[in-house]
């Protein structure tokens, strides 16, 4: 384990607009720098912010301070005062082990371990691939704690090597510890691409390069349920990035299997983590834009046993949450000219700005309206290793409709 320099951070007093204090005291994890009416000096990031409640003048909650962000202090502790040291972080994160012991009694050793806010710590995501494990930050408030949780990290996954992602933010910051984006911070890694398991297939990431931690591991359920429809089907996975409904299908006995992506180079990662699993379907790899793409297929009058589409997020802010809305009904339109009758249109997002009540919503509409008859079969939110500690945590909405 690289050697992290044990810096004594800064305690901050801070009193709170009794809005901003009402959510705090029932769990939120967010302080906006406008709820702070007073704080007792300047912090830094990582500093330990100590609010106090109005009324009762007492310890209401501690988290870190990020003078960076809007979002002023990532709440760590309500209610009951605690020493954030060593074993503090190893409470949290064997608590957050024990979440996921359910998934690890499956064929699968890729998991998200820590995540963020919804586990206790907030801007800090830990994933593990086989033996590799990979923590990546959305914030210099964890610099002056590493030597504090890379430890409990590394025994309790029982990884053997660990790997530094740094958020975009985070790779413009200068930082006096020497770190950055694909460091390793313990053991060695022979090749940056890692194979790992999901439910007994085998899956590549890039854990140095690759987007996120190298992997989307949060539809790995929804994958999984693809796989066991898909025997002897046509398929068309839409943003299909590495091919992970497309390998599932493809495992599980799919005929054929079209992945639709923008970008050739995910498409390549299709095609290889497809050949790591046996199969005797054909997969086709279709690189286009999705929407020109569905456009194409439709005019050609193709149709599909199962359709899946799962975009990445298309709203960052919340004036872009109105124009997400109304892409999600475009290819929800496209999808259903191009599902079989008696077949099956899966239709999902991770706009964590949308709700799941309005995603549905817009997209049902536009099933109402199709020429074709479809019917709610499930709806899917977060796998077990992605759990909801609070509302905003929420992000992953999947709805499977059959077209009658």
């Amino acid at each position: 384990m690289l050697h992290f320099s044990d810096k004594p951070v800064n305690r901050i007093a801070i009193r709170l607009k009794p809005a901003a204090e009402r959510m705090v005291k029932k769990g939120h994890p967010w302080i906006f720098d406008g709820g702070i009416v007073k704080q007792n000096k300047e912090g830094k990031a990582g500093d330990l912010a100590i609010i106090f409640d109005n009324k009762k003048n007492k310890f209401l909650a501690c988290g870190l301070y990020d003078p960076n962000s809007p979002i002023r202090i990532k709440v760590l502790q309500v209610h009951q005062s605690a020493n954030i040291d060593a074993d503090w972080f190893e409470q949290k994160i064997q608590a957050a082990f024990d979440k996921r012991k359910s998934l690890l009694e499956t064929d699968t050793n890729s998991y998200r371990l820590i995540y963020g806010e919804n586990d206790g710590l907030p801007s800090l995501i830990a994933d593990v691939y086989d033996t590799i494990l990979v923590v990546k930050l959305y914030s210099s408030i964890w610099y002056p704690y590493l030597h504090h949780f890379l430890p409990a990290l590394l025994a309790i996954s029982q990884s053997k090597t660990i790997i530094l992602r740094l958020s975009r933010n985070l790779q413009k910051e200068e930082n006096d510890l020497d770190l950055y984006d694909g460091k390793i911070l313990h053991g060695t890694l022979e090749n940056e691409v890692i194979i790992f398991r999901e439910h007994g297939l085998l899956f590549a990431a890039n854990v140095i390069q690759g987007h996120k931690t190298g992997y989307f591991l949060d539809h790995r359920h929804n994958r999984l349920k693809v796989g066991t429809l898909a025997k002897g089907k046509t398929m068309l996975d839409v943003f299909a990035y590495a091919g992970g409904f497309s390998v599932h299908a493809l495992a599980q006995g799919a005929t054929e299997v079209t992945s639709l992506d923008i970008s050739a180079k995910a498409l390549g990662m299709a095609k290889e983590n497809a050949a790591l699993n046996p199969h005797n379907g054909k997969h086709i790899l279709l690189p286009a834009d999705a929407f020109e793409g569905l456009e194409k297929l439709k005019h050609q009058q193709k149709k599909f046993d199962i359709v899946v589409i799962d975009p990445p997020s298309f709203a960052k802010k919340e004036d872009e949450v109105a124009g997400a809305l109304n892409s999600y009904q475009r290819l929800a339109a496209l999808g259903t000219a191009l599902v079989n009758k008696g077949g099956l249109l899966v239709l999902a997002s991770c706009t964590a700005r949308i709700t799941a009540e309005a995603f549905f919503a817009a997209v049902e509409q536009k099933l109402d309206e199709s020429p074709q008859r479809f019917v709610l079969l499930e709806k899917t939110g977060h796998d077990v290793d992605h759990p909801i500690g609070f509302e905003q945590g929420a992000y992953l909405k999947c709805g499977y409709y059959r077209c009658r």
